[in-house]
C-alpha cells in the first residue's frame, strides 16, 4: 500500500522550558511524596512523552525523568514524565538538523499549542489495485484548503538536494576513472620500456609476439587484480573511519560511506580492462620494434 501525505497547516511542539532532572535520590523523595496519597488526595497524573536519544543525552535523561514541557516561552507548562527514548532514523534530510524531536498525544499536543483540528500531514492508505493518481486526483476534487500529493512525489522534491550530490561524485568518478587509466597506461609503458632487452632477447631466441604480448597482459591483469584489492581494503577502512567520526558529530546511525559489493565488483572489473587494456598496448608497441633496435644495434 502506498500512502498519500496530505498537506495541512503547519504545527509545530517547541521545547521552551526543560525543569528535568534524572531520577536522582532527591527527587525520587519527591515523586514517591507526590505520587502516594495522603489526606485522601489524588495522586498527580504526570503524561507520558517520549524523547529521541540525542535529547536525552544532551539533558541526562531517561525513562521516569520529570520535565516541565510548554508551547510558549514564558509559560509554566505541563510537567510530564519521560515514558521512551527513541532513536532517530537514518534519515539524510535530517543530519545537519540540530533541532530536538517529542513524541506526544496528539489531544496533549493540541492542548499545549492552544490549537484545534489543526495538523501538519497525514497518510491516506490506498488498498492494492487502486491506482493512486486517481485516488490523489478524487482528494484535490472534493477537498477544500489542502492538497494530496504522492508520496514518491514528496520524495523526489525533498531529495533533489540528494541528486546533485549524487551527479557530483559521479562527475569526481568519472574524471577519476579516467586519470587513472592515463596513469596506468604511462606507468605500464615505463615498465615495459625497462624491459626492452629482455623482451629482445626472447625474440631472438624465438619467442612469437603474441607469446610475448600474452604474458605482458597476464602480468597487467594480476597487477590490476592486486591493486584493486588493496584499493579495496583502503577503502573499506576509510569508510569505517568516515562513519565512525561523522555518526559522532551527528549523532546518527547514517551511513556516510559505503562500500558494497557491487561497488567492489564494479572497479575491480573498470580496473581489470584498464589493465588488459594499457598492458596490450605497451606491449604490442614494444614487439613491433626490431630485436636489434631494442639491444641498440
Amino acid at each position: 500500500m502506498e500512502s498519500i501525505p496530505v498537506r495541512l497547516i503547519r504545527m509545530a511542539a517547541v521545547v521552551v522550558a526543560l525543569a528535568a532532572a534524572p531520577l536522582s535520590a532527591p527527587l525520587a523523595a519527591q515523586g514517591d511524596t507526590a505520587l502516594s496519597p495522603t489526606y485522601g488526595r489524588t495522586p498527580p497524573a504526570y503524561r507520558g512523552i517520549a524523547i529521541d536519544a540525542r535529547m536525552a543525552e544532551d539533558f541526562v535523561l531517561r525513562p521516569g525523568s520529570l520535565a516541565r514541557l510548554t508551547g510558549k516561552p514564558g509559560e509554566t507548562g505541563d510537567t510530564v514524565r519521560i515514558a521512551a527514548v527513541f532513536e532517530r532514523k537514518a534519515d539524510p534530510a535530517e543530519v545537519a538538523r540540530r533541532e530536538y524531536r517529542i513524541r506526544t498525544h496528539l489531544d496533549h499536543l493540541q492542548g499545549l499549542l492552544g490549537l484545534d483540528d489543526r495538523v501538519d500531514r497525514f497518510a491516506v492508505g490506498v488498498p492494492d489495485g487502486v491506482p493512486v493518481d486517481s485516488a490523489v486526483a478524487r482528494i484535490n476534487h472534493v477537498a477544500f484548503g489542502f492538497r494530496a500529493h504522492k508520496s514518491a512525489d514528496v520524495a523526489v522534491q525533498s531529495s533533489r538536494t540528494f541528486r546533485v550530490v549524487e551527479r557530483f561524485h559521479r562527475a569526481i568518478g568519472l574524471i577519476t576513472v579516467v586519470a587513472s587509466a592515463v596513469f596506468l597506461l604511462c606507468l605500464l609503458l615505463l615498465s615495459v620500456e625497462e624491459r626492452r632487452r629482455d623482451i629482445a632477447a626472447l625474440r631472438l631466441m624465438g619467442i612469437s609476439q603474441g607469446t610475448i604480448i600474452r604474458s605482458i597482459v597476464i602480468e597487467a591483469a594480476v597487477v590490476s587484480v592486486i591493486g584493486s584489492a588493496i584499493g579495496a581494503g583502503i577503502g573499506w577502512v576509510s569508510s569505517l573511519i568516515v562513519n565512525v567520526h561523522f555518526q559522532q558529530v551527528y549523532r546518527t546511525p547514517l551511513l556516510f560511506a559505503l562500500l558494497t559489493p557491487e561497488i567492489f565488483v564494479f572497479a575491480t572489473l573498470t580496473s581489470l580492462v584498464l589493465g588488459i587494456g594499457a598492458g596490450a598496448v605497451a606491449a604490442w608497441r614494444l614487439v613491433r620494434t626490431p630485436p636489434l633496435t631494442l639491444l641498440g644495434r
